[in-house]
């Protein structure tokens, strides 16, 4: 397996990466479970306990999601114009489908690709850190539902689940994530000192209508886990428009590509085999999107004592 990892990965031996880092980033195979958040108005047509955006609805599933006849119909009688979708890679701990992501907090929608170091010795001083609803709502034991509940409170300001409905500027939501971020190497530094290991944190946060989305490291050299986004791709992937994945006409178009309107993905990896059709968010960099779907990136400026290195 060669996963297609455009300027971040070549294996091409002349070029700089090395054997290792190849490796490493095509052994795995995320096959322990996986979890849905699609954007819905029908939570908010059907309900008067002061609901007026769209709610996430969730699926979640501790098998792979081939094996899951139930989320096949499901995606094939469902659209939205707001998806969080996440595929695990258990380390830890336990394959369960309430340890999947994504993680809902009222109409916000958090999930994450990468890992805490160490973080079983920091767990319960994040958990002191959080309101008493968001620690609630905590239902597994996942290093990342932590991290959610914690940017949930400081993105509420610890008013706890009567806040979870209201919608946030998209500053403030890279605000609580970057002070999320913050307090758990505060945290690893106060717990473990110059032992204190770095962290992968690839973060993603969505209200149903703005987007937020970190890829960090705090290492002078390694790189996070991968990260794109594309302002192209989606006509490619829409069965409605005309195109295909891999570049063959698609018979089943019936519109236009303009018709089609601006839109933001992100992923992991490329889901369209056309470099030209993503740009890789860079180490250290946030991806902001407002509510009219136009992108932006802005670098993350961090004390260079969060820096750790590989012991």
């Amino acid at each position: 397996m060669c996963r297609y990892l455009p300027k971040l990965l070549s294996h091409d031996p002349n070029e700089i990466t090395t054997a290792h880092e190849i490796t490493a980033r095509n052994r795995l195979f995320n096959v322990d479970g996986f979890g849905v958040a699609w954007y819905t108005a029908t939570a908010a047509e059907f309900n008067s306990d002061g609901i007026t955006a769209e709610q996430p609805g969730l699926y979640k599933n501790a098998q792979p999601p081939l094996h899951d006849t139930n989320f096949r119909s499901i995606c094939a009688n469902t659209a939205s114009k707001a998806v969080f979708a996440h595929i695990r890679a258990a380390t830890a701990t336990p394959v369960t489908a309430v340890n999947n992501h994504p993680f809902v907090f009222g109409r916000h929608t958090f999930m994450h690709n990468g890992e805490i170091s160490d973080f079983s010795k920091i767990c319960r001083g994040m958990a002191d850190l959080m309101d008493d609803d968001s620690y609630g709502n905590v239902h597994g034991s996942t290093d990342s539902e932590h991290f959610a509940a914690l940017y949930i409170t400081y993105l509420t300001d610890g008013k706890g689940r009567k806040s979870w409905e209201q919608q946030y500027t998209v500053k403030q939501m890279r605000d609580a994530m970057r002070k999320a971020v913050g307090t758990v190497v505060k945290l690893q530094r106060e717990k473990l000192g110059d032992k204190a290991e770095p962290n992968s944190l690839n973060l993603a946060a969505t209200d149903g209508s703005q987007l937020v989305a970190f890829r960090f490291r705090n290492h002078a050299t390694e790189q996070p886990p991968s990260l794109y986004y594309s302002t192209k791709a989606g006509v490619t992937l829409n069965r409605k428009y005309p195109d295909h994945p891999d570049g063959k006409e698609n018979p089943l178009a019936h519109k236009k590509a303009e018709d089609h309107g601006s839109h933001v993905i992100v992923a992991s990896e490329p889901s369209t085999y056309d470099s030209k059709e993503w740009d890789l968010i860079e180490k250290n960099h946030c991806l902001m999107v407002e509510t009219d779907g136009k992108a932006q990136i802005e670098k993350l400026e961090y004390p260079q004592e969060w820096n750790a290195t590989m012991n």
